[in-house]
């Protein structure tokens, strides 16, 4: 056997130059182990929060700076996510709730601590009544200082722990970035809602190794129970007067083109709810528009006359049923929902559907063609008569208004005016209040995620900013907000940002020189005793837009709106048109609260 290495030949010692070259690799090698490290060590959570926004496909971020918040707005100025810098912190959280709303994906604000984060309280609570995608990130002073009544503190967690759908407060550096991916992936999922994080000024500037983990994969889409949804479609094809009522989740689930393919294969007519607007075209023959307190007098009587009602994505809010023990008081109730504790929450569900709206009416839209239902509905068309019903109240309660001559200029008049004009697709935003109303019941929405308003909250001053959000989401659409004097006049300051972000917006305020439904309400049930809802002095909006640098139209004849209307949605740029309407005029048809919808009134003197 030979000995250990007699078949290699002995290695040469190396020269003076080779081990030279050697110690210089190594040099180098560690000088670039060094460079890692040091990168490393300068990664901090303020990164790691942008890391995560990006690895989200954030494009765009609102907010306002300040000292809490400055370590991360440090951080974003190495990223290529857009900021827009708002004018109040309420007008970044309602800007990125319509962003939110127009893109499917939650929009992002950011604010500093104490009155910064407080000042997001009211857009957080909007998203949260209305189930609207969003992701507040504020900022908090260190953590050694909390509890202390430190300059700019707030307990923000506290505060919005009953408004979020979670919240969390970040106490490490090492943990930020997966918290800040965890919350938008939550802001999304399921029913969509806001989520915050609130981060303390030393976990941002602190340096952490944590290296940006993939967002959370997204969970599977919920179906119904197999015999739940076999036993509605039986329920469905024994009705006689079968009724769709389609909700703000169809437009959250992004369902409305299973729910037009099941209404018009069946010919089952839809009545929508406010928040549901645009998810079945209101052109279409089988459209009763939207239902409840303001809603056409066809969609309730429909309502209120079904022995069948299929609501998907609704939560049966005050305003959509009047008095619960007289809402659809014939019907068995199938409700479709991918929230189980909206399930009987208000209305008793016959047929609870738990589970993702389109994936729901797709079972149903199989079972009632291939099931044991099938045989039912292919028997004739059984729902005719229901639908010339529906045909005969459209005739009977149409939304009408007169225009006299001796009278100011009607509000319908200038929505039905600009919406000629309009592109379909065109976005409308709103305020709250009796504008909000006449944009919903005179503008005709064929399209979902066009009509993007406050609606739970019912935040007057949502309009603007959220105009401002929804350009940005959909720059190459026409967007336009109608206001009231009122909501307009508590977020006019957002007109700031649409001139410096040279957002081509068009904004009408319908200026009656009042809170206009609140006058309303007053005269129908307090006596006519107007305490606090008119103004004996309004400013000139036209001349304060041309003031904010935007350009200003006043509006006053009938004559005059179209030529108007058009030069302002024609100008590049921001534009607003202070149309000088009727303060007499009313919102009709009404159903007062807590009554029952098919005992609407037509004119105050039905009250």
């Amino acid at each position: 056997m030979s000995e250990p290495g007699s078949r290699a030949q002995a290695a040469a010692p190396p020269t003076s130059e080779e081990e030279g070259e050697r110690e210089r690799a190594d040099a180098a090698a560690e000088a670039e182990s060094s460079d890692r490290s040091s990168t490393a060590e300068r990664t901090t959570g303020a990164t790691a929060v942008v890391a995560a926004l990006e690895s989200a496909g954030v494009e765009h971020v609102f907010g306002v700076q300040g000292g809490a918040i400055m370590p991360v707005y440090d951080a974003l100025y190495h990223s290529d996510i857009a900021h827009v810098t708002m004018a109040h912190e309420q007008g970044a959280a309602h800007a990125a709730d319509a962003y939110g709303q127009v893109t499917g994906e939650p929009g992002v604000c950011f604010a500093t601590s104490g009155p910064g984060a407080t000042n997001l309280v009211t857009g957080i609570a909007d998203a949260d009544m209305d189930s609207d995608p969003l992701v507040a990130l504020t900022g908090q002073v260190p953590t050694d200082f909390v509890g202390n009544d430190a300059f700019q503190e707030t307990d923000t967690v506290g505060v919005t722990r009953p408004i979020t759908k979670a919240n969390y407060f970040a106490d490490d550096a090492d943990a930020v970035g997966d918290l800040v991916s965890g919350a938008f992936a939550l802001a999304g999922e399921g029913r969509p809602g806001p989520t915050l994080v609130d981060l303390p000024k030393d976990v941002t500037t602190a340096e952490t190794e944590a290296r940006q983990t993939e967002p959370p994969e997204e969970p599977p889409v919920p179906a119904a129970d197999s015999e739940a949804v076999e036993a509605a479609a039986r329920a469905i094809a024994r009705a006689e007067k079968p009724l769709i009522l389609s909700g703000g989740g169809v437009t959250k689930g992004e369902a409305s083109e299973q729910l037009r393919r099941f209404a018009t294969a069946f010919e089952i007519p839809v009545v929508t709810t406010m928040p549901g607007i645009g998810t079945f075209p209101e052109d279409h023959e089988l459209s009763l528009s939207w239902a409840g307190m303001h809603g056409t007098g066809y969609a309730n009587m429909a309502i209120s006359h079904t022995d069948c009602l299929l609501a998907v994505g609704t939560r049966f809010d005050d305003r959509l049923t009047g008095g619960i023990e007289t809402f659809a008081p014939d019907a068995e109730v199938v409700h479709v929902d991918i929230d189980p504790a909206e399930i009987s929450k208000n209305v008793h569900a016959d047929y609870p559907l738990v589970g993702d709206a389109g994936t729901v009416l797709e079972q149903l839209y199989d079972a009632m063609s291939n099931g044991p239902a099938a045989e039912t509905v292919r028997a004739g068309d059984r729902w005719g008569a229901w639908r010339e019903q529906c045909a005969t109240w459209r005739e009977e309660y149409p939304l009408t208004y007169d225009t006299p001559d001796d009278e100011p200029l009607k509000p319908q008049f200038v929505v039905e005016a600009l919406d000629a004009i309009t592109s379909d697709d065109a976005i409308v935003t709103t305020g709250v209040g009796q504008h909000q109303m006449w944009a919903a019941q005179f503008w005709t929405y064929t399209e979902p995620r066009t009509y993007v308003s406050s609606h739970g909250l019912g935040t007057m001053g949502y309009g603007l900013p959220a105009a401002i959000g929804a350009k940005i989401a959909a720059p190459d659409r026409e967007v336009v907000c109608f206001d009231g004097d009122g909501s307009f006049l508590m977020t006019i300051q957002e007109l700031s940002v649409a001139v410096r972000e040279n957002l081509d917006v068009t904004v009408v305020v319908l200026n009656n020189e009042a809170i206009g439904m609140v006058r309303q309400w007053q005269d129908a049930f307090f006596g006519g005793r107007r305490m606090a809802s008119e103004y004996p002095w309004m400013p000139d909006f036209a001349t304060l837009a041309e003031a904010f640098g935007a350009r200003g139209f006043t509006l006053d004849s009938y004559d005059d709106v179209a030529d108007t209307l058009e030069a302002a949605l024609a100008y590049d740029g921001p534009s607003v048109v202070d149309a000088h309407i009727d303060p007499a005029e009313n919102v009709y048809p009404m159903v007062p609260s807590g009554g029952a919808n098919d005992q609407f009134a037509l004119s105050e003197d039905h009250l």
